[in-house]
């Protein structure tokens, strides 16, 4: 497996092989798996022994249909059937979530689920990306998330609880007034994929909310709480109308017939399937302390079956991971490809303490050495090795808020006012910093943004395959050194470069693109201030009412085509870089009543 580590890597469009890719590689022996986020106690070997014995019949046989199957679900969570509807997987939900109810735009905190960015920018919809700051261990400050979207005037809002990849929570009451703060939006989803897995509070779905309201779903796994992946089942929870909506368009037999089995399985295995959510948290502590143990290497508090960590300085997450799995089996997530992380970060699935002390074990000799007195992992030469996914893509569009190549250089072509980037056009992302107030290397743990001029001219982090619309004033730019710009009056900069920017969006064939641009929003005074850590009173939301929304920014006139940037943004294909084409001991329960709350949490022991 050694030789072949890169290319696997490399030759995959996930973020990470397959297990059956890695077991074909290893002659049929797996690693050790710290990177899927799975419930390792659930099911139980006799669960599984059942499912061996009736498997002939299983995959013979059509499953029976989704509403079936549903209904089943439903009994046991105590959940009306019509407003729930079943997926195969989270990821054909966020799909058909994307191509029936987001119209012009998304917003999302990063890091989080990468189908949550991806998967709305390739049908070309903006994505507005909030970055999680790494000094506020990236917590989320949902007033601070409120003004964004209103800034942005974003149509969808996004909150994953607890969040992927770094676990942080949200309570119910929080997320609550922001549902309610966001009343006007056409869209609020909040992912809770991992919720049963927490245990700062008692009962903290809001899925009860959710069915009480117009424009909330509620995401939930299956799959990642049975500890069954590769079944691919989970469901989201809304209002009859627009459960409804997504139901209708899902295929008959869009859950297969292992799913079927699975779901009638659990009315006899709820303790089970409880005392497996208890022993995950418990392992969840153990492995937080053992791993912070570790000189140098950080781990924020989570509320999932996984620990975000921050490698040492002068680890790089590549080179931690490949020698992880060729040195010791055992298979890790590094971050780098997720927008708004870097290399410097695992993400690590809770384990039994087992595994957990041979995983322990690795890193402390990969990172230290066995003497442990100094790095193991020396930090790659810039154009040397390789780098995981698109890490200095993903933190490129993760300043510009999904406006690319073209609205860095915008930013830095505007930035008459010191530490300010100029007002956004339609399609670009909302101001921040500009280039030259970027944080030196290790200030915020990761690599800076490149400036503007080195991103245009190849300078090593540009974006293969998107156009490079700004080389003209890239001259300009260049012989001006940062500090001769900060007294410069904005007039004098400001003109020069926008006439040489209006060929330079991507074609836009579709007619409803020719309507007048919107006046663009102006600046903030300020860059947004730090994450607060204490929660925010309602108060502090910004009012939903018509006021609050700019009459500059009218309604979306319809959904944005497949493939076509909305309001000048970029595609997936073209952020990423490619054609588009390119791989770039229980007794069981004896009814359904005393199945677990929708949530999860109710505790064993």
């Amino acid at each position: 497996m050694a030789d072949n580590v890169t290319s696997l890597f490399r030759s995959t469009t996930a973020h990470s092989p397959s297990m059956a890719a890695l077991t074909r590689e290893s002659d049929g022996a797996g690693p050790v798996d710290f990177c899927i986020p799975c419930n390792p106690y659930f099911p139980t070997p006799a669960m599984f022994e059942d499912m061996a014995g009736r498997l002939r019949d299983i995959i013979t046989y059509y499953p029976s249909s989704a509403d079936t199957i549903t209904a089943e679900l439903c009994g046991l969570l105590r959940l009306p059937p019509q407003c729930v509807a079943m997926g195969n997987g989270s990821t054909e939900l966020i799909t058909w979530i994307d191509h029936l109810l987001v119209r012009e735009s998304l917003a999302v905190p990063v890091p989080t689920f990468g189908r949550w960015t991806d998967q709305p920018m390739e049908t070309g919809k903006r994505v507005d990306m909030f970055p999680l700051q790494e000094a506020g261990g990236f917590a989320l400050d949902l007033a601070q998330y409120a003004e964004f979207i209103r800034a942005r005037g974003t149509r969808v809002a996004v909150i994953c609880n607890p969040n992927n990849p770094d676990g942080g929570f949200l309570h119910k009451h929080a997320v609550v007034q922001f549902m309610d703060a966001m009343a006007d939006l056409d869209l609020v989803v909040i992912d809770e994929s991992f919720l049963e897995f927490a245990d700062a509070e008692n009962e903290p779905s809001v899925v009860q909310e959710a069915m009480l309201r117009p424009n909330v779903i509620v995401l939930r796994s299956l799959g990642k709480n049975f500890g069954l992946h590769g079944i691919r089942f989970g469901y989201l929870v809304a209002n009859p109308a627009l459960a409804g909506r997504v139901r209708s368009m899902l295929p008959k037999w869009n859950l297969n017939s292992f799913a079927e089995h699975v779901v009638f399985m659990l009315k006899e295995h709820g303790a089970e399937y409880a005392q497996s959510l208890h022993q995950v948290r418990r392992d969840r502590m153990d492995m937080s302390g053992q791993l912070s143990s570790l000189p140098g290497l950080t781990v924020y508090p989570s509320q999932g079956n996984f620990l975000f960590v921050r490698l040492p300085v002068g680890a790089e997450g590549t080179v931690v991971r490949d020698r992880m799995l060729t040195e010791h089996r055992i298979l890790v997530r590094e971050c780098g490809n997720k927008i708004g992380s870097s290399s410097r970060f695992l993400r690590l699935v809770v384990r039994p303490q087992v595994d957990v002390r041979r995983l322990v074990s690795g890193l402390e000799q990969v990172l230290y050495g066995t003497s442990r007195r100094g790095t193991a992992v020396p930090e790659q030469a810039p154009g040397t090795g390789y780098s995981s996914g698109t890490a200095a893509v993903d933190r490129l569009v993760s300043r510009t808020n999904g406006a690319g190549v073209r609205g860095l250089a915008a930013q830095a072509a505007g930035a008459g006012v010191p530490g300010l980037a100029a007002a956004p056009s339609a399609g670009t992302g909302m101001p921040l910093p500009a280039a030259a107030s970027a944080p030196a290397v290790g200030a915020g743990g990761g690599m800076p943004v490149p400036a503007a001029a080195s991103v245009v001219t190849g300078g090593g982090a540009g974006v293969p395959g998107v156009p490079q619309p700004v080389a003209q004033p890239v001259p300009q730019q260049v012989p001006q050194p940062v500090p001769q710009q900060v007294p410069q009056p904005v007039p004098q900069q400001v003109p020069q470069p926008v006439p040489q920017q209006v060929p330079a969006p991507v074609p836009q064939p579709v007619p409803r693109q020719a309507v007048p641009q919107p006046v663009p929003m102006p600046a903030p005074a300020q860059p947004l201030a730090p994450v607060a850590q204490a929660p925010m009173p309602a108060t502090a939301f910004p009012a939903p009412a018509a006021a609050q929304m700019s009459p500059q920014m009218p309604p979306p006139a319809g959904p944005t085509p497949p493939g076509v940037p909305a309001r000048g943004g970029l595609t997936a294909a073209q952020v990423r870089g490619t054609d588009g084409l390119s791989m770039a001991p229980a007794t069981g329960w004896q009814g359904p009543q005393s199945w677990p709350n929708p949530a999860g949490m109710d505790q064993v022991g």
